[in-house]
């Protein structure tokens, strides 16, 4: 029997599948353009990855290749940005709230809490508000040229000892990006950012007590369930984060236009195909009882809201482009009933 999961990224592939195919007649194979493309992950989405790549393989009449490394085998994740404006690499998905300093929207773009509760929600302030236009004039100032965003799913706690409370945080080191960390400071909670392949480690030495940064799918994938299994759900945001597609901007530029197309046909598919997998993935294995689930406090969650809505005002201070976006949220929040 086909699994949830699998149900929904088979539906996922198909919502997009036409233009795909549709587009790969009218490319004229007369030379390759090959890109070289990394992202923050491992193995356990080689599948996805393959995928992208047999698209846009097939779609261009092999004339545009991909070929994909994954977390840091070229470049440490948090330098992708830099990697990418300079053309070390052709491609990269990344996570902007890694390069915080170096992009004024990055902690925006990243999924700052309290943004958008669905899938939908997300999309709509990306395209119909304006925020992804925002988005990739940043990033074309850096080099790069921004091809979308690709949500993940649930982004909550996990911690070595039980957490009813925020005050129990207080005693804990929480590893956290800039994004969730200026929050979580408001609320005297000791946060520090580790990369992803540190996170084993630091828990099972006691570096750290606890980790935000993604849901139970990515903990299991990072085996972090062996060092800490108790799960606390923050009801900050959902999808909990957004990486961002980028290619080199020179390299976009010197594209012919069917091959544009073709990128941004297959990174809309992939968007979707991993947000299903990201999602259904979690449901898995949040059923196999290798974690311990728990929430905060309704009066919790509330402070942490509100300390979210004090991270938007500092955010929309830092530039005007900032600004246009912390109103396109605040718009978007207004349209879906939210405020």
């Amino acid at each position: 029997m086909m699994k949830r999961r699998d149900l929904i990224k088979a539906a996922a592939t198909g919502f997009v599948a036409a233009p795909l195919s549709l587009a790969a007649g009218s490319v004229q194979a007369a030379s390759t353009t090959r890109l070289r493309m990394q992202t923050l992950y491992g193995t356990e989405t080689d599948d996805l990855y393959k995928s992208f790549a047999e698209d846009v393989k097939t779609s261009s009449n092999k004339s545009l290749r991909i070929t994909r490394f994954r977390g840091s085998e070229l470049v440490p994740n948090d330098q992708m940005l830099d990697a990418v404006g300079k053309g070390t690499l052709d491609m990269c998905q990344g996570y902007g709230g890694y390069w915080a300093g170096q992009l004024d929207i990055a902690k925006i773009e990243s999924g700052i809490p309290g943004a958008w509760t669905s899938f939908d929600e997300a999309m709509y302030v990306h395209k119909a508000k304006g925020l992804g236009d925002l988005i990739r004039e940043a990033y074309a100032e850096k080099g790069a040229h921004y091809l979308g965003p690709v949500f993940g799913g649930p982004y909550d706690l996990l911690t070595k000892e039980p957490v009813n409370s925020l005050a129990d945080l207080k005693n804990m080191k929480i590893r956290a990006t800039a994004t969730v960390g200026a929050i979580l400071q408001k609320l005297d909670i000791p946060t520090v950012y580790l990369p992803s392949q540190e996170l084993y480690i630091a828990l099972s030495t006691g570096a750290i007590d606890g980790v935000i940064y993604g849901g139970s799918l990515e903990y299991k994938a990072l085996k972090l369930h062996e060092a800490a299994k108790h799960y606390t759900y923050l009801n900050m945001i959902n999808p909990g984060y957004a990486d961002g597609m980028l290619i080199n901007k020179a390299k976009w530029d010197a594209m012919p236009p069917e091959h544009q197309k073709i990128l941004e046909l297959a990174v809309a598919k992939h968007s979707r195909e991993m947000h299903a997998w990201n999602v259904n993935g979690c449901l898995d294995v949040n059923g196999e009882g290798i974690f311990e689930f728990g929430a905060l406090p309704a009066e919790d969650s509330k402070a942490l809201t509100v300390a979210a809505m004090d991270v938007w005002k500092e955010e929309a201070s830092k530039s005007e482009r900032n600004a246009k976006a912390i109103q396109a949220l605040t718009d978007a929040a207004k349209a879906t009933g939210r405020a």
